[in-house]
């Protein structure tokens, strides 16, 4: 198959050349499965494969793309696409800027990250592993829904200005559980992210959200009272807030347009905790790397915070055209985004239980309704849900109502962070719509900020 794509990019070269044309080829496939549940039943069980050509015109300043849903026996028709890319370039305004145009100065190809194990899993291994995680939590008012999404991405790159290509495939899994409560209508969930079938680890789940489910259904519920808390951020909140991070931090081009918190003036400046290291590391599998970008540079571990000190800003090509910048070999469709570890010995959610605590401690998983509210300050906001517990002086564990948290990133990853976990986890942060993406950040397991304001408390769940 994969000569296949590669040679079909190659005809379409060679049609785009004796047209006159200058352009890019993109190939993306995906092969997509998806079992949703609800109601403790199965309530969708598909899978699909789609592929979608974009095909990208330049004349001087001007570009235009369109993009096909097609299959490799319609040659013809992405002809068709190239000319009518070809065609709008003519009518488009000119940039202020001149686009680089991909140029691959020799063919690459990566295959690194598939797992055909994983790529190709079957019906009933998922099903098997979902009931494994869900096992004996089942009762008449506590139901279980939730997600297995699978697959495999393969992308291929050419242009008229070589006749080199580019070759990534690489597999994927996402799973979600969630337990809710039908009368009382609380929620808990536990997730997993998987680059290769043998890292899937059903009973993983099955003892979080056995955990979970014994303490929400034996422990006192409560409305939090406004005011500071000290905060331990579980795995999904942690990445979460590092995803916006990824949007209003170090992206070059954004800190042009205002949309950033950090500016050129902080670079070599330690603008968050000592605790706090951050890198770009296209090594690290977990996180579905790409080890070139979509311009050939190759991709190396790239740090962005050390020790809280911001190393500099990643430009895409594009913004590094716009702006007269240098490409920083992060013109992908995501980055592999790794936060170090810590020194606490705390691994486990029945490990965090079990802590010693001189004070309450306000312990959130996840952050739900998460939005951006100034992007020049890193302000965000996000409410609790999906397993949140007020971990006692006392030892014992109440289930606190939603609170929400709207706080800078710069606070929350300040000077108030008290620790991290020594392990860490890939943390799915894919989204479930437009082309298969999947994306993951490697996060401590868990990370304590002390003293953040709670902006408001729910009286219900």
């Amino acid at each position: 198959m994969k000569e296949r794509i590669l040679q079909t990019l190659s005809d379409l070269r060679v049609y785009a050349i004796k047209n006159g044309y200058e352009i890019d080829l993109f190939y993306h496939e995906e092969d997509s499965s998806l079992i949703r549940f609800a109601n403790s039943a199965i309530s969708l069980n598909t899978n699909e494969t789609l592929i979608r050509l974009a095909i990208t015109a330049f004349a001087g300043k001007r570009r235009a793309s369109c993009t096909l849903i097609t299959n490799l026996e319609q040659l013809d028709e992405m002809k068709r696409g190239v000319d009518t890319a070809a065609e709008m370039v003519k009518h488009t305004q000119p940039l202020t800027y001149q686009p680089a145009i991909p140029e691959f100065r020799a063919s690459f190809e990566d295959e690194s990250g598939y797992d055909a194990a994983l790529g190709e899993i079957n019906n009933e291994d998922r099903l098997a592993y979902f009931f494994q995680a869900v096992n004996g939590l089942e009762t008449d008012e506590v139901r279980f829904s939730g997600i297995f999404s699978s697959g495999a991405n393969t992308i291929a790159q050419i242009s008229t200005r070589t006749e080199h290509t580019q070759y990534f495939k690489t597999s994927d899994a996402q799973v979600v559980t969630v337990f809710s409560h039908n009368r009382l209508k609380w929620e808990v969930r536990a997730a997993q992210s998987a680059h290769k079938k043998d890292a899937l680890d059903a009973g993983m789940l099955q003892r979080d959200l056995a955990l979970l489910a014994a303490h929400y259904q034996a422990d006192p519920s409560q409305q939090l009272p406004l005011g500071s808390y000290d905060v331990v951020f579980g795995p999904a909140a942690t990445a979460d807030l590092i995803d916006f991070m990824n949007y209003v931090a170090f992206d070059g081009g954004n800190m042009k347009r205002g949309f950033a918190f950090l500016s050129e003036k902080e670079v070599g400046q330690k603008v968050l905790s000592a605790c706090f290291n951050l890198t770009d590391d296209p090594t690290c599998l977990e996180t579905f790397p790409y080890r070139r970008d979509f311009y050939s540079i190759p991709r190396r571990s790239c740090p962005l915070f050390q020790r809280g000190i911001f190393q500099g800003f990643i430009w895409n090509q594009d913004d590094a055209d716009e702006f007269g910048e240098k490409a920083t070999g992060h013109t992908v469709d995501h980055i592999s985004l790794v936060v170090g570890k810590g020194d606490m010995a705390v691994d486990s959610l029945e490990g965090l239980l079990s802590q010693p605590r001189d004070k309450d401690v306000l312990y959130i998983p996840y952050l739900h309704y998460m939005n951006i509210v100034n992007p020049s300050k890193g302000i965000i906001t996000g409410s609790s849900r999906f397993g949140a517990m007020l971990l006692k002086r006392d030892g014992g564990v109440s289930i606190p109502y939603n609170v929400r948290l709207t706080l800078s990133l710069l606070e929350l990853f300040g000077d108030k962070v008290a620790w991290l976990s020594r392990t860490r986890v890939a943390y799915n942060v894919s989204h479930s719509y437009g082309a298969r993406n999947p994306r993951a950040i490697v996060v401590p397991t868990f990370m304590r900020v002390n003293d953040l304001e709670i902006s408001h408390s729910n009286a219900s769940y």
